[in-house]
């Protein structure tokens, strides 16, 4: 039973610290990655539908990405939404087959509020593993009926250090981001 929640906790808290690095991905560095449109939704048809169900996306140079649409009465949309989405600050430029986005350099401004969003971004993802700690713990609070409390105590124990675990891989990947984002 306490080797179950703790198990639930630990798939959980894994789902939240890939979502962390997922969350990372689309912040943008001075280079240019197709990650950063992977959350981009475009007006097709009416539905807002995600910008890589749309096309593919290749990064051809350091700072420039093309976006090849499937279907090329999509180019109109794709391009409008690229251009209206906020920290990206890509201009892109539509040929009539396909569309280029160039990536402006960062300025040292603007990596810093780069590196500030990426902080929040992290420390959600640590309250959310934090959550799933609590969650688990009442979850142990409630086999207390059932199993003996050296038991329990040892459960959370290992919850405790399940935590501190993902909790530090959420602080690894952030300092990976902080370094990519300051490094000029």
């Amino acid at each position: 039973m306490i080797a179950d929640v703790l198990a639930d906790a630990a798939t959980r808290m894994d789902r939240a610290v890939e979502a962390a690095k997922d969350d990372f991905a689309t912040v943008r560095t001075g280079r240019a990655n197709p990650q950063l449109f992977q959350k981009i939704l475009v007006d097709y048809y009416g539905t807002p539908t995600p910008l890589a169900q749309l096309a593919s996306l290749n990064n051809i140079e350091a700072r420039t990405i093309v976006v090849t649409p499937y279907d090329k009465s999509a180019l109109k949309a794709i391009e409008e939404a690229i251009r209206n989405t906020p920290n990206l600050g890509a201009n892109p430029t539509n040929d009539g087959n396909l569309v280029r986005v160039t990536m402006p350099e960062l300025t040292e401004e603007r990596r810093k509020e780069f590196v500030k969003i990426v902080r929040t971004k992290g420390e959600d993802a640590k309250v959310h593993v934090r959550g799933i700690r609590r969650k688990a713990k009442d979850d142990l609070d409630s086999l207390k009926s059932d199993v003996g409390e050296d038991e329990i105590s040892r459960g959370e124990k290992e919850l405790d250090a399940l935590t501190k675990a993902h909790v530090d891989l959420i602080d690894e990947a952030l300092k990976r981001k902080e370094a990519e984002l300051l490094e000029v």
